[in-house]
């Protein structure tokens, strides 16, 4: 098994921080990162090419794509007064490494038993991944499984939300004129959340997503001056996150808008959530 990225990050997020202060009886998240690769196609063989492809677009093509996966996988617990840690670190690695060897460098239609009746999406990946996850001893509580098909899409299970439904999250940029003298170029991230569809097995149809976007978001402000767009003096990035937000939410078909996030550079990002 070929691993080539891993990363560990702790996010102090504590779960009874009113003082604003980390305890040693505060609950923390901690989050780690590992990277596998494997092969998927979508299809359902009961229909025909025409249904297929209008279903699926590239992902039908045959025999399959491969991606670079990276899972993230969040735990939360208590600080041990002893160790000083969450987990041991050892013992989540090794966790994480005992579960996604069963799925590197796979076909996951053709060597998976886990897609025999379901269509290996990011969606059904990542509940698969929590399920087998979740019962780990040595993990702290699973919060979060997310995982990324790459930089422009990924898939997430919450405890939070649910193991019924899933969210995606899909990456669009665009250049736009927001102070009069030179362009900005934002990336937006664009989240839905939904029940999987047994079917298809995906939150929203992504093709739908895209065409969308491409309407509403890009076409409308790529290129632009967003004074000129919006009709004022000056644009904020939270305006122009709320203006995204009020062109899409009801436009989504399938699932539900949750989050905007406009990301301006590695420093400056703003969140919208209607």
């Amino acid at each position: 098994m070929a691993l080539r990225f891993e990363r560990v990050s702790l996010s102090i997020e504590t779960l009874n921080a009113e003082h604003g202060t980390l305890s040693m009886t505060d609950s923390v998240l901690l989050t780690k990162r590992i990277e596998f690769s494997s092969s998927h196609r979508y299809i359902r063989p009961e229909w025909d090419e025409a249904k297929n492809r209008a279903a699926f677009g590239l992902c039908y093509n045959p025999p399959a794509h491969g991606h670079n996966y990276l899972l993230e996988v969040t735990v939360f617990g208590e600080i041990d007064r002893q160790t000083g840690m969450v987990v041991n670190l050892f013992d989540l690695k090794r966790v994480l490494l005992d579960v996604i060897e069963e799925f590197d460098h796979k076909n996951l239609n053709l060597d998976m038993p886990y897609f025999k009746d379901r269509i290996p999406t990011s969606e059904n990946l990542a509940l698969v991944l929590w399920t087998k996850l979740a019962p780990q001893p040595d993990i702290g509580v699973l919060q979060t499984v997310r995982l990324c098909e790459d930089e422009d899409l990924y898939a997430e299970v919450t405890a939070a939300a649910g193991l019924d439904v899933a969210a995606v999250t899909r990456r669009y940029s665009f250049t736009a004129i927001q102070d009069g003298k030179q362009g900005c170029e934002w990336d937006c991230f664009i989240t839905v959340r939904g029940p999987i569809d047994p079917t298809t097995g995906m939150v929203t149809d992504i093709g739908a997503l895209d065409r969308v976007v491409q309407d509403k978001v890009v076409q409308s402000f790529d290129r632009q001056d967003l004074r000129q767009v919006f009709g004022v003096q000056q644009v904020t990035g939270g305006q122009l996150a709320e203006r995204i937000w009020n062109s899409l939410a009801s436009d989504i078909t399938s699932g539900h808008l949750v989050n905007i996030r406009l990301v301006r550079s590695r420093d400056l990002f703003f969140d919208y959530a209607g």
